[in-house]
C-alpha cells in the first residue's frame, strides 16, 4: 500500500513535464520589468500581484481562443536576445524549483520576430536561456519548437527545429486555435520531420475531439498527444461500471501514445468542469499512457506540485500514482533513450524510494 503525499513530499518528489509552454510561464514581475525597459505600453496593470490575477482571470474564461488572448502580452516582451534568454533562464530555475529534473518547453518561434530577430537567433537565445538557468541545478530542460496552425509556416518552423537538434531542440509541434485547422493542413511539415528521424507532438484533442486526434495520429505521426484529453469521447462507461472503447481509443492505449494531459489547463478551457471531473483518473485506471503536465504555469496559476496537489486532493492519488505518471513522461521524452534510463533508475524511482521511506 503506497503512502497518500504529504503537500512536503510532493514538494520534494522528482517530476518530468513534457508539456509546458515557455510564454506561458513568464514571471509576472519579469513582464512587468520587461514591458518598461522595451517601451511596451500594452499592459493592463504594472502592480505584480494584480497582474499575476489579471493573468489568471483572463484564462480562466472556459474557452481556448479567448484563453490563448492573454498571450499577446508575454509573447509581447518576448521580441529582443536578452528577454527570450532571460525568460527562459527563469523558467529552467522555476522548474528546477519546483523538482522538476526533466522538462521539454515548447514555444513557438515565429512569433518572436517583431523586432528584427531571424529564427535562428531566437532559437539559440531560448536554447542559452535553458542552458543558463539549468547550470548547478539537478534539471534537464529539452526545447520544442511550435508552429502555429493558424499560420503557414509549419514546414520553415519543422526545418528550424531539425537545424537546432544537436543544440538542445528535442522535438516539433503545431499550437494554437485547434478547431477549423486540422493536423493535416502542416502534413508536409510532419513527413519532413519523419524524414530526419526526428520527432514531433501535436496538439490535438483539446478544443477539438476525435477527428484532430485520428489526424495528428495517422495522417501526421504524432509520437505524442498534446493534451489529447478528448479521446474521453471514444470511451463509454455503462451504468454497471464495465467499459467499452472505440477503435481509435483501443489504438491509442495499444501503441502506448503519450497523453500530455494538463488538468488545471483543461478546466480553464471548458475541457473538464472540475479536476474531480477530468477524465485523467478514467485514462489511468484503463492504464493509458497518462503524463501530468503544467501547460501554461502563469496563465492557469499552477506548477506541477500543485498540480500533483489537486489529484491528490481529488483522487486519493498515492506516491506510486506520481511514480507512475513521471515514469511515464520519462519513457515518452524525446530525448534518447540510455538518457531515459539514467533519469529514471538513477533518479527518480530513488528519490521516491527515499519519500515511501519516510513513512514507514
Amino acid at each position: 500500500m503506497s503512502t497518500i503525499p504529504t503537500p512536503d513530499q510532493l514538494r520534494r518528489a522528482p517530476k518530468a513535464v513534457l508539456h509546458d509552454h515557455l510564454d506561458g510561464g513568464v514571471r509576472p514581475e519579469t513582464v512587468i520589468e520587461l514591458a518598461a525597459e522595451q517601451g511596451y505600453s500594452g499592459l493592463p496593470t504594472a502592480d505584480v500581484d494584480d497582474l499575476r490575477t489579471w493573468f489568471k482571470r483572463g484564462a480562466n474564461r472556459h474557452d481556448l481562443t479567448l484563453y490563448l488572448e492573454t498571450f499577446a502580452h508575454t509573447v509581447g516582451v518576448m521580441q529582443t536576445k536578452d528577454a527570450l534568454e532571460r525568460v527562459s533562464a527563469e523558467c529552467a530555475q522555476d522548474l528546477a524549483d519546483d523538482g522538476v529534473v526533466y522538462a521539454e518547453v515548447r514555444f513557438a518561434p515565429e512569433q518572436h520576430v517583431e523586432q528584427g530577430l531571424t529564427l535562428d537567433e531566437v532559437v539559440q537565445s531560448v536554447v542559452r536561456g535553458f542552458e543558463i538557468g539549468s547550470a548547478g541545478r539537478n534539471i534537464k530542460v529539452g526545447t520544442l519548437c511550435t508552429a502555429m496552425r493558424t499560420a503557414a509556416r509549419s514546414l520553415e518552423i519543422a526545418e528550424l527545429a531539425v537545424r537546432h537538434r544537436d543544440e538542445g531542440v528535442v522535438g516539433f509541434d503545431i499550437a494554437g486555435a485547434e478547431k477549423g485547422y486540422p493536423p493535416t493542413q502542416h502534413l508536409d511539415a510532419f513527413q519532413y520531420v519523419q524524414r530526419e528521424n526526428f520527432h514531433a507532438t501535436i496538439h490535438a484533442g483539446e478544443a477539438f475531439g476525435l477527428p484532430s486526434i485520428w489526424e495528428a495520429i495517422q495522417w501526421c505521426g504524432a509520437e505524442r498527444l498534446g493534451h489529447g484529453v478528448r479521446v474521453r469521447d471514444d470511451i463509454t462507461v455503462h451504468d454497471d461500471g464495465h467499459v467499452t472503447m472505440g477503435r481509435l481509443a483501443e489504438f491509442i492505449r495499444d501503441r502506448r501514445i503519450p497523453l500530455e494531459l494538463c488538468p488545471s489547463s483543461n478546466v480553464h478551457t471548458g475541457v473538464a468542469p472540475t479536476i474531480a471531473e477530468h477524465p485523467i483518473k478514467l485514462l489511468r485506471d484503463l492504464r493509458f499512457r497518462v503524463t501530468l503536465n503544467t501547460d501554461n504555469r502563469l496563465m492557469s496559476d499552477c506548477s506541477m506540485t500543485s498540480e500533483m496537489q489537486a489529484l491528490v486532493d481529488a483522487f486519493s492519488w498515492s506516491l506510486a500514482d506520481m511514480q507512475w505518471l513521471t515514469i511515464n513522461a520519462m519513457k515518452s521524452a524525446f530525448i534518447h533513450f540510455d538518457e531515459r534510463l539514467r533519469l529514471i533508475d538513477g533518479v527518480i524511482k530513488p528519490r521516491y524510494a527515499m519519500l515511501e521511506a519516510e513513512s514507514i
